[in-house]
């Protein structure tokens, strides 16, 4: 688990954090870019939450539960590293969704840069991935002031553009 920054506080997620992972998730503000679109039922937010927490209980990281130090109940959104599987392969992937009120704060882009110090500097990850549909500007920002590099596209949605692939590895990989 990552240490708290001076803005954001990370924790594992729990079950009762369920019915903010539904209101983040189902938000059709949140899910603009998403071309599933926004979760429709509790039982979706659910599915995802179990398989964040397996996650942990498999490999000991996974997405946080994110909140400041003014207000640690409330739950601004969630962002982590994962194992993914595209390219063919099984990759780790940064993702990150918050509510629509902890936009334009640099939330996002704040907890992508403490989920990839974790991967290289807590975990000796050699490399991150993130996937981001084209037309999702701000997210595409995120991943560049991070320093993740465009590598390459993904025709992953039938029917739509390719998603984008941004890449970064440690400094030694």
């Amino acid at each position: 688990m990552s240490d708290p920054t001076p803005r954001l506080i990370y924790r594992r997620p729990k079950q009762a954090d369920l019915p903010t992972v539904f209101a983040i998730f189902s938000d059709p503000q949140t899910n603009q870019f998403n071309p599933a679109g926004p979760m429709t039922d509790i039982a979706q937010a659910e599915a995802l939450l179990d398989r964040w927490l397996q996650h942990w209980t498999t490999h000991g990281y996974g997405w946080w539960a994110i909140s400041s130090p003014q207000a640690p109940e409330k739950i601004l959104g969630f962002a982590g590293i994962a194992a993914h599987d595209y390219l063919g392969k099984p990759v780790i992937n940064l993702g990150y969704r918050f509510a629509v009120e902890a936009w334009g704060h640099g939330y996002a882009t704040e907890a992508a840069q403490t989920a990839l110090t974790h991967a290289f500097e807590h975990l000796g990850l050699a490399e991150v991935f993130g996937l981001v549909r084209p037309d999702h500007i701000a997210s595409i920002r995120v991943l560049e002031k991070i320093g993740m590099q465009r590598f390459g596209d993904l025709d992953d949605v039938p029917g739509k553009a390719p998603s984008l692939v941004f890449r970064i590895q440690t400094h030694d990989a």
